[in-house]
């Protein structure tokens, strides 16, 4: 097996519109949470969401070519422009049959849809669609747009695992790069689901936060008074490739991928298994493919939605899985980004990536009473960044259909 390692990272996110941005916000413990401005929520039981703030596709794009993209394929296009730049590639001198695109959504064009039907709906009956309506709303397209517009002609498709995509995604191209059918692969996912729809359809099955009058302390992943997760969106964008490319074109490697878990609860159509039974064979399996005991993790970025049946069978599984007092720290980076859905595993490997970089753990913001029964097992940390030495991190995500994805990063070393 080919070793992967990880050259360039790119992120859009409700606390940041690039890596610096992002990071910066995470360690500083800023919340993205703000009122919604995409539409009128006075009759919704949530008002609030965490909205990409201050992006211009026209930085980015022409006129002409916006109004053919969504807004989660102009994301997912804004982030691979920045990972490219990051991994200083130069297309021109490398065998692009070679290198693919493998990205993850959970609801892909769902603005362009909600918009586009509900003008359909307002009309004589008379369908008058946008010519570009089924591109923009298909979930593959934002892959197939990424390798178009670089010429890229190796894999090429899109996971829809719902909350676990993006991590799906990122595991499948580490795969592909090790076994050799591909040299380099542009991963991660993107989101735009701050919709009338998402909201309604979120309250409707209790799961979002209704903390309106507080909605900056809406999402407290672990705590015993959480009462739903917080709507985000946003994507990430990882440059994996392997290890001898890497080094043949003198790139900057800024980690490594070493291990990859993809499990199911095989349990319930929402709901996570109570005792965290696909976490369990999903955090096992990853650290089984990185060749490591559990005690050599030094940071998880848990999956920790703040939602109530949700975060208690993670920790559970955790428990299985790391015992009590483990080395690891734990924390919820969702308390300051919310919940980006498909696009939640590909910023979050950027945050354990970036923690490995910098030796610094990002905190959980808002959490005050971590659940009982576990609140002495497990370092979480709450409040404040801190420094220590991050060799090996996991970022767990799990999605509605019982979909698990478990990743291991590593320090890169020689």
């Amino acid at each position: 097996m080919r070793r992967v390692v990880i050259t360039g990272l790119g992120a859009v996110t409700p606390i940041g519109n690039n890596v610096a941005q992002y990071w910066h916000s995470l360690i500083n413990g800023i919340s993205g949470a703000s009122l919604i401005t995409k539409f009128d929520t006075s009759k919704f039981k949530t008002n609030f969401a965490c909205e990409v703030k201050n992006f211009d596709p026209q930085n980015i794009f022409e006129k002409n070519e916006i109004r053919k993209y969504d807004l989660f394929t102009q994301y997912a296009l804004a982030v691979t422009d920045e990972a490219i730049k990051n991994a200083n590639l130069n297309f021109a001198t490398l065998n692009k049959d070679r290198i693919g695109v493998i990205w993850g959504s959970g609801d892909g064009g769902v603005t362009t849809f909600e918009e586009q039907f509900g003008e359909f709906k307002m009309g004589d009956g008379t369908p008058r669609f946008n010519p570009f309506f089924i591109p923009k709303r298909i979930i593959n397209i934002a892959s197939g747009v990424i390798s178009i517009k670089y010429g890229l002609r190796g894999i090429n498709y899109t996971t829809a695992s719902a909350c676990s995509a993006s991590n799906t995604a990122i595991i499948d191209a580490f795969n592909y790069i090790r076994w050799n059918k591909a040299d380099m692969i542009i991963t991660g996912g993107s989101e735009a689901s701050i919709t009338q729809t998402s909201i309604g359809g979120f309250n409707a099955s209790k799961a979002l936060s209704t903390l309106n009058d507080n909605f900056s302390k809406a999402s407290k992943p672990f705590d015993s008074t959480r009462d739903g997760f917080v709507l985000g969106e946003g994507a990430g964008a990882i440059i994996l490739e392997c290890y001898e490319h890497a080094i043949k074109r003198n790139a900057v490697i800024l980690a490594e991928i070493v291990g990859g878990g993809l499990a199911a609860d095989a349990y319930h159509l929402t709901g996570t298994h109570p005792e965290g039974e696909g976490a369990i064979l999903g955090m096992t399996l990853a650290l089984e493919e990185a060749g490591i005991n559990s005690s050599e993790i030094d940071y998880i970025n848990a999956h920790a939605t703040s939602t109530p049946t949700g975060d208690l069978s993670e920790l559970k599984a955790m428990e299985k899985v790391f015992g009590i007092k483990p080395n690891a720290n734990i924390s919820a980076t969702k308390s300051m980004t919310g919940h980006l859905l498909g696009a939640a595993g590909a910023i979050e490997a950027v945050a354990c990536i970036k923690a490995i970089q910098e030796n610094m753990i990002p905190p959980t913001i808002n959490t005050q009473q971590v659940e009982p029964n576990f609140a002495d097992k497990f370092n979480f940390t709450l409040g404040n960044s801190q420094q220590r030495n991050v060799t090996y991190a996991m970022s767990n995500t799990f999605g509605f259909g019982g979909h698990i994805a478990s990743s291991i990063f590593k320090k890169f070393d020689e």
